[in-house]
């Protein structure tokens, strides 16, 4: 089974911005597998279902960013998931707006979303996707910036960079971490679903 966790922040406020693509990412996925993430328990909104023929849960931690460790934590426990089963979706400062890579251990690289899962589970032996959403243009502060909405610029090309990480997501379930992470991280573009 896998836990697949989307970061963000809970509440209107928050939906639609960069911060929040680990949530877009997770809303994705269970439109594209018919997975209801309605669920209220463990300080997240999560649902269950199958992904060719692959137990998951989605998940959507809702303690904000900061916090995101305890939930997670406790979803591991209450589902007996060990940290090589868990595969958590998040937004990267230090990857180009669009690009989609995946990750096995390593730092948070200043991520406090991460920094608290590191924290929480004392292990970094999970699985990140990170969506790459650059660096700011216009000298704002960075926690201005990741909570703030996309460029204008940006804003057509948001709805294809989701897609390709649900789909790079479903390559991590589908054809295991090593094919998925050597297809995805290579590629100059997001993937596709053509």
């Amino acid at each position: 089974m896998y836990l697949v966790v989307g970061l963000g922040n809970p509440g209107q406020t928050y939906s639609q911005t960069r911060h929040n693509v680990g949530f877009l990412v997770v809303d994705r996925i269970a439109g594209a597998h018919s997975i209801a993430v309605t669920r209220k328990r463990f300080h997240s909104i999560w649902g269950a279902g199958v992904i060719a023929r692959q137990r998951v849960i989605l998940a959507k931690p809702q303690a904000f960013m900061n916090r995101s460790g305890p939930p997670v934590q406790a979803l591991m426990a209450y589902f007996r998931l060990a940290a090589p089963e868990l595969l958590v979706i998040h937004d990267d400062l230090d990857v180009d707006f669009g690009r989609i890579k995946i990750a096995r251990g390593g730092g948070s690289g200043g991520h406090r979303g991460v920094q608290s899962i590191h924290e929480s589970l004392a292990s970094s032996s999970y699985v990140r996707l990170k969506v790459g959403i650059g660096r700011p243009r216009f000298n704002e502060a960075v926690e201005d910036y990741v909570l703030g909405p996309w460029y204008e610029d940006q804003r057509g090309q948001i709805a294809g960079t989701l897609d390709g990480a649900a789909l790079a997501v479903t390559a991590i379930i589908t054809e295991g971490l090593d094919k998925a992470m050597t297809a995805v991280n290579a590629r100059n573009t997001p993937l596709s679903a053509t």
